[in-house]
């Protein structure tokens, strides 16, 4: 996976490994990679000493942040 920036001119490739024991022939119009075009969006960040308290708390990654 990789982020291609909106000024970039150049080739884009699928490079691709093959691990297994038998040959794998890929041919013209095979499908064998996906792109997704996302925004990105830029902000401002503004440096604090500390950060206030919050109803979420230390709810981490995936979270729902239901108290127990």
């Amino acid at each position: 996976m990789a982020t291609i920036d909106e000024d970039y001119r150049g080739e884009i490739a699928a490079v691709v490994i093959n691990h297994g024991e038998n040959a794998l022939v890929i041919k013209h119009g095979d499908r064998i990679a996906q792109a997704v075009v996302c925004p990105v969006l830029l902000c401002a960040v503004e440096e604090v000493a500390e950060l206030g308290e919050t109803e979420r708390g230390g709810g981490g990654f995936g979270s729902t942040g239901v108290k127990p």
